[in-house]
C-alpha cells in the first residue's frame, strides 16, 4: 500500500501499479476542528443517468468500456466519470478532500473533484479535492474521473472517503457582473457521438464544449451555461455547456491567473489555442500535446452554429460565462426544442436570439407583458435575461411562483 499526500488531482499515473491508498489534498495548514458530520463515504454501486462508461459493481468503480472513449478525445484508452448525489454538510464548510483505495494500473489515472451548492441550483465551478471552493457551502457534490492511456486496461476504485473542512480563502473569486470574451467559436459537429458528460449529439443540437471540466454540466442539466452571440448582437443563443474542448481539457481561461489551472501566464480571457495558434505558445501545441489548427476557445453544436447564431463558417463570438456572476437565476424548461428570446415582453416582439432547453440564464428583473401558457403554467410575467433579451417566466423554472428578481 502506498499512501500519499496530494493537494489537487489524485493522479494514480504516477503512482506505482497496483493497490494504492491516496489522500488527495490533505489540508497544507491547520483547519478549523471537524465537527461530527464532516466526514462520509461515496456510494460507488449507484451509477446512474449522469454518470458516463462506469460501472458500480459489487461496490468497485471501474470503466464500463475500456475501449471507449468521447468526441474530443482521438487517442486510444478510454475515460468515464461518476458524479456522486449531493451530500449537505452539517456545517458550511469550503475543501472537501478526499481518501482513496484504488488499483492503479500503469497508463491509468483517477481526478477527484468537488462542486458546492451556493443558492437555488446555482453551483460552484468543479474544483480539485482538497482545494478551496470560490465561498463556504452546506451541500457538496463529487466527480469521479477515471482515465487509461491503454485499450482494455482498468482503474479500480474499491472506495473513498471525504472530509470536510474550511480553510483560508486563498484564491477567492468574487462573484459579480458574469464575464464575457471575444473568442473564436468552431462548429462541433458530430451527430450520434458522446460529448464529455453522456449527451448523445443529436442533428442541430443545443449546447457548448468549453475547454475545462470545471465547468462541465451533468447530463441534463445546465448548470453551467454560456450565453454565446454574434460580435455584432444581433443573434445569440443562452445553451448549457455540455462537452469538454475544443483543444484543451484544463484550460478554464475566463479565470483569473490565482484559480486557472494551466497556463497562468496567459491574460485572462484568452484561451490557450489563441496564443499557440498565433504566437507559437507552448510550441503551438495545445495541452494535450497536439498541433492546435485554430485559435478556438468555444465549440458550438451544430444547433447553436446554424440556428442560434445563423453562422457558415468559424469565426469569432462574444461570450458571457453565466455562471461567474451573481443573482438571481433559472432554468429553461421547454418541451425540449428552444424558445424564442424576444426584445420585449411580447410574443410579438422581435426575435433576438433563442434559449435552449436547460440552460441556466441570469435574471436581471421581470416586467409585464402578454400573457403566456408555458410549460410551467400562465402568466405576464417575463424576464429580461441580458440587454433586450426577454422569456416569458412560465419557461424559467426558478423554484418560486413568484418573481425572484427586482421589478425594472
Amino acid at each position: 500500500m502506498i499512501r500519499i499526500m496530494k493537494a489537487g488531482r489524485v493522479t494514480a499515473a504516477v503512482l506505482a501499479a497496483g493497490a494504492v491508498t491516496a489522500l488527495a489534498g490533505a489540508p497544507a495548514q491547520a483547519a478549523a476542528a471537524p465537527s461530527a458530520n464532516t466526514g462520509w463515504t461515496a456510494d460507488l454501486s449507484t451509477v446512474d443517468g449522469d454518470d458516463v462508461n462506469v460501472t458500480g459493481a459489487g461496490g468497485t468503480l471501474t470503466l464500463a468500456d475500456a475501449a471507449w472513449h468521447r468526441t474530443a478525445v482521438v487517442f486510444a484508452g478510454s475515460e468515464g466519470s461518476l458524479v456522486t448525489a449531493g451530500h449537505k454538510l452539517g456545517s458550511p464548510a469550503n475543501r472537501v478532500s478526499a481518501e482513496l483505495t484504488a488499483e492503479t494500473p500503469k497508463g491509468t489515472s483517477i481526478d477527484v473533484d468537488v462542486r458546492g451548492r451556493t443558492s437555488g441550483d446555482s453551483w460552484t465551478e468543479w474544483t480539485p479535492a482538497g482545494t478551496t471552493l470560490k465561498s463556504s457551502v452546506s451541500e457538496v457534490q463529487v466527480r469521479i474521473g477515471l482515465h487509461s492511456t491503454t485499450d482494455g486496461v482498468r482503474p479500480a476504485v474499491k472506495s473513498v472517503a471525504f472530509r470536510a473542512d474550511s480553510a483560508p480563502q486563498a484564491n477567492a473569486v468574487t462573484a459579480g457582473t458574469e464575464l464575457t470574451y471575444k473568442v473564436y467559436g468552431t462548429r462541433e459537429g458530430l451527430t450520434g457521438r458522446t460529448t464529455a458528460n453522456g449527451h448523445v449529439i443529436t442533428s442541430r443540437d443545443h449546447f457548448v464544449a468549453l475547454p475545462s471540466g470545471k465547468s462541465l454540466s451533468p447530463k441534463g442539466t445546465g448548470n453551467y451555461s454560456v450565453r454565446v452571440c454574434r460580435t455584432d448582437g444581433s443573434k445569440c443563443e443562452y445553451a448549457p455547456v455540455w462537452d469538454v474542448g475544443p483543444w484543451n481539457e484544463q484550460d478554464d481561461y475566463w479565470n483569473p491567473a490565482s484559480v486557472r489551472t494551466k497556463f497562468k501566464d496567459l491574460p485572462q480571457g484568452q484561451p490557450e489555442a489563441y496564443a499557440a495558434y498565433y504566437n507559437g505558445y507552448n510550441g503551438g501545441k495545445s495541452g494535450l500535446n497536439t498541433k492546435v489548427g485554430n485559435p478556438a476557445g468555444i465549440d458550438l453544436a451544430d444547433g447553436v452554429f446554424w440556428d442560434g447564431l445563423g453562422m457558415s463558417d468559424n469565426g469569432n463570438v462574444n461570450v458571457t460565462y453565466l455562471w461567474t456572476g451573481s443573482g438571481p437565476a433559472g432554468n429553461i424548461s421547454t418541451a425540449g426544442d428552444p424558445m424564442n428570446v424576444r426584445a420585449s415582453a411580447s410574443t410579438s416582439a422581435a426575435v433576438k436570439g433563442i434559449a435552449a432547453n436547460y440552460a441556466r440564464v441570469n435574471i436581471e428583473c421581470y416586467v409585464e407583458g402578454d400573457t403566456v401558457t408555458g410549460k410551467l403554467g400562465t402568466s405576464n410575467i417575463w424576464d429580461r435575461i441580458g440587454p433586450d433579451h426577454y422569456v416569458s417566466d412560465t419557461y424559467v423554472q426558478t423554484g418560486s411562483d413568484a418573481p425572484v428578481a427586482p421589478h425594472c
